[in-house]
């Protein structure tokens, strides 16, 4: 099966060679552009791209009118990268067709998990991954979660909370590695809003809930009692 071809466009190499390494560690092949110009001669050039992750400052031409150029022909899923964070950028992102938009500095852990979602959305990614362990279930391309076969029903953020404390299991998290992996970057709350989600997971997941420690000070562990 041939791979799934992703357009990266941005300025910094820096910024392009880390998109690229996570994204080619997760099985997508990776085309680099490093100004509007050439990302669009590549595009058409190409023509078999299947999602385009886009900076908005850039020289010669901006993602702006990429995205309206790209627009005019494709509906091919695109994330806007962005140094700045007013929503009247993200309100013209969506204007334009972005699918998703994301501030930068970001998790290129959380970029991959957005890149999988669109491509799945789009019908051009499909991957069923199951996570279980201690009679939880977490079917992560259905967006369910069943205790002893029972469905119980999460919040967005419950279950992004959940999926990531299982990926992790045994494995000390402090507040801020949470965040940063859950909530992103751009969050600009308190970590407090950690504990609160804590306690609603806990009391959602049942008996099952104690496997989500606390470590005083730090943050929490999830670990499963063996018996």
């Amino acid at each position: 099966m041939e791979k799934i071809k992703i357009l990266v466009v941005d300025d910094e190499s820096r910024m392009r060679k880390l998109v690229r390494d996570f994204l080619m560690k997760s099985g997508y092949q990776v085309v680099e552009a490093a100004d509007g110009e050439e990302a669009l001669d590549l595009f058409f050039e190409e023509k078999d791209f299947s999602l385009v992750i886009l900076d908005v400052m850039m020289p010669k031409i901006d993602g702006w009118q990429v995205c309206r150029e790209i627009r005019e022909y494709s509906k091919i899923p695109i994330i806007m990268l962005t140094a700045k964070g007013e929503e009247s950028d993200e309100l013209q992102g969506f204007k334009l067709g972005v699918d998703e938009y994301i501030s930068k500095p970001f998790s290129p852990k959380i970029l991959v998990a957005r890149v999988d979602a669109l491509l799945r959305r789009a019908n051009i990614l499909n991957k069923e991954e199951i996570l279980s362990v201690g009679g939880i279930e977490i079917n992560v391309s259905a967006r369910q979660v069943t205790v002893d076969g029972r469905i119980i029903e999460l919040s967005f953020k419950e279950f992004e909370l959940l999926e990531y404390f299982i990926s992790n299991q045994g494995i000390a998290l402090s507040r801020e590695k949470i965040l940063n992996n859950v909530w992103n970057f751009d969050y600009f709350g308190d970590a407090r809003t950690i504990d609160t989600h804590v306690k609603k997971l806990r009391s959602k997941l049942g008996e099952k809930g104690s496997y989500i420690r606390t470590i005083w000070g730090m943050g929490y562990k999830f670990e499963v009692d063996e018996k």
